[in-house]
């Protein structure tokens, strides 16, 4: 076992609210850690085409997308499990003739269905209202989710995951009837209210990746660190040996953790890292 740890965090509730705010003290704890020798990578639902030059700005060791799809570590491609051309065009069909809003997550962007602008609105509109702040009454899909791009491509091979909205529950349990080689979820940010349903690879999850990315820096499971706030992080919480879930995060992550820090806009990162020891 070593001094210095490998800390994997989730990023929507973790180290940014759901509304995308990142605590000054999150971005502090996040350097000085780094600061200290330890190493912080990101392990998120987003993919690559959805960080932020603000969170890039952190200097994170490495990253962990799509759920587990995409590990890099310390600028090197590990590991790249994506959505096959055959199956994203099964998908695609699938959506436009149940008429559903969709995007497609991909390490090159993120790409929506012809009717997210209109016909995602509510959903987008509700995510942003579970992160707590007042939401104007003239917010659009892109004030939420700013990297959308609309008119591209949507039969692509470089798709680490697809979101629909969901018009009812219904909607999930059939996309788990006609995909059944798909990992098929739902999500909805805090709360982990059903807004979205989701598409991934099967067989993938952040407690995999982890092992992949600790195995690429020659590193130890012993010294591994977690931190995350939703059902999805449980895998995580339970594979590293601390699992640290959020004050503001759901049920589950709570009861899979070791410790429960405070909220994501109470200083909960800093606090974790100060009780952790890494500062």
């Amino acid at each position: 076992m070593s001094d210095r740890k490998i800390i994997f965090l989730d990023v929507d509730g973790t180290i940014v609210t759901y509304d995308n705010e990142l605590p000054e003290s999150a971005a502090r704890a996040i350097r000085q850690a780094r600061a200290n020798g330890h190493k912080v990578l990101m392990c998120t639902g987003r993919s690559k085409g959805e960080v932020s030059p603000e969170l890039e700005a952190l200097g994170f060791d490495g990253m962990l997308g799509g759920n587990g799809a995409y590990v890099e570590v310390e600028g090197r491609e590990v590991m790249h499990q994506h959505i096959s051309a055959e199956q994203c065009r099964k998908i695609v069909d699938w959506c436009h003739e149940r008429g559903l809003a969709f995007y497609l997550e991909s390490n090159n962007g993120l790409f929506a269905s012809e009717n997210f602008r209109e016909d995602g609105h509510e959903a987008v509109v509700a995510y942003s209202q579970g992160a707590g702040a007042p939401v104007p009454a003239d917010v659009t899909v892109e004030d939420v989710f700013p990297l959308l791009q609309f008119g591209c491509e949507l039969y692509r091979d470089d798709v680490n995951k697809v979101s629909f909205v969901l018009r009812s529950y219904d909607d999930y349990l059939d996309a788990r009837r006609d995909f059944s080689d798909m990992k098929v979820g739902t999500w909805g940010g805090k709360g982990e209210h059903a807004l979205f349903g989701d598409f991934g690879v099967r067989g993938i999850d952040k407690a995999r990746a982890v092992r992949v990315a600790v195995d690429a820096l020659g590193a130890d499971m012993a010294d591994t660190i977690a931190m995350g706030d939703a059902k999805v992080d449980v895998p995580m919480l339970q594979a590293c040996a601390v699992g640290v879930a959020m004050g503001s995060g759901g049920e589950e992550a709570k009861a899979a953790a070791d410790y429960v820090t405070t909220a994501v806009d109470d200083d909960g990162l800093w606090n974790a890292f100060e009780h952790l020891g890494l500062l």
